[in-house]
């Protein structure tokens, strides 16, 4: 394990900044989200939350997949280059962390998506554990661990000192580039150091257990309950409040939905791009016949229930929630997957 002053994090990222691309929780128009590093980039690393996940990293919003033009009779195929280049993204949370573990189940198996696998091998995710978890946070119901939040380094800010410790090779490789790099700044943890990390996860797990929504009762999303779960007559009380606008999906770490649309741009060809879809929107999977899902109620049901039974029926249990909280605190209709565990789960949520 190591360690770094915290008024010395800007040689840090600066150092890491000069071998690759550098990505970590930025303020922009007044909100918080990752970013590429510069010198002038107003960073906000203690930020609980940003709006959007570190995802975008991995899985951007929207991203051109290829290109064609039509030209003496003659139709022409450029793909976009893959990623090709190593960078890192600073900051994560251990629900984040967590959260491209579900993306990789979805876009690591065959077919492989060459897109994401590719920015998946070139970037290394140094995530953050969190200090002062707040009450929209409920990770402990998935078993992610605030105080341990795992990647390829994690690290711990106790006082003004941020603690690091590599886990995979990736890790490894950056913290012994870091290492060269800021060799006045950056030393080893002594015993006293590592003590100061442990008592940090202590207090960090302490603040969990006593979360409001820590510990609902999951128990009855299994895949023998689907079909009672499905045909459930609560659904027509719970979706009622729903816009169908999409901020659930849009700020939702795990949401892997996308479309793939045309921008024509005349003589310099057509731009066939992906981006992020919401299955809250009337024209999700709108096909040639129609759309498969009619009502706004079947819609919603289908969100929550692939988040809660689908998904995990088909990973070994991992369910595609993180507890990020996220929805919780931006849904304008307060409306959100706690309310469907509490109303669908166990007996424990009475």
């Amino acid at each position: 394990m190591y360690q770094i002053a915290k008024n010395k994090l800007n040689e840090l990222y600066g150092a890491i900044s000069a071998r690759e691309d550098l990505f970590l929780p930025v303020q922009k128009a007044g909100q918080t989200n990752y970013g590429l590093w510069t010198e002038e980039a107003v960073v906000d690393i203690d930020t609980l939350k940003t709006v959007k996940s570190g995802k975008d990293c991995f899985f951007p919003q929207s991203e051109v997949l290829y290109k064609s033009r039509y030209e003496g009779g003659k139709v022409s195929i450029d793909p976009a280059e893959l990623q090709n280049q190593p960078f890192v993204v600073f900051g994560m949370r251990a629900c984040d962390v967590r959260a491209v573990k579900v993306l990789d189940n979805v876009f690591l198996t065959d077919p492989v998506d060459t897109y994401y696998a590719a920015r998946r091998e070139h970037g290394t995710i140094v995530s953050l554990a969190c200090k002062e978890p707040d009450e929209t946070c409920f990770c402990k119901n998935f078993d992610v661990d605030a105080a341990e939040p795992g990647a390829d380094v994690e690290t711990w800010f106790v006082g003004d000192t941020l603690y690091w410790k590599s886990l995979t090779e990736k890790g490894e490789t950056l913290t012994a580039f870091v290492k060269e790099a800021l060799a006045d700044s950056f030393m080893e943890a002594d015993a006293a150091g590592e003590k100061a990390v442990a008592e940090e996860q202590a207090t960090i797990r302490a603040i969990i257990e006593k979360l409001p929504l820590s510990h609902l009762d999951l128990s009855r999303f299994k895949p023998e309950n689907t079909m009672e779960l499905f045909d459930s007559p609560l659904w027509e009380e719970l979706y009622k409040p729903c816009l169908a606008c999409g901020t659930c999906t849009f700020v939702c770490p795990t949401c892997q939905c996308y479309d793939i649309r045309d921008f024509d741009g005349g003589k310099a060809g057509i731009q066939h791009y992906r981006c992020w879809d919401s299955c809250m929107y009337s024209d999700f999977t709108m096909m040639a016949h129609g759309n498969m899902r009619t009502s706004q109620l079947q819609r919603f049901r289908q969100r929550f229930m692939h988040k809660l039974v689908y998904y995990p029926a088909n990973n070994d249990g991992m369910y595609s929630c993180v507890g990020c909280g996220r929805c919780v605190s931006k849904c304008p209709s307060s409306l959100n997957i706690v309310k469907v565990i509490k109303k669908l789960g166990g007996e424990g949520n009475e």
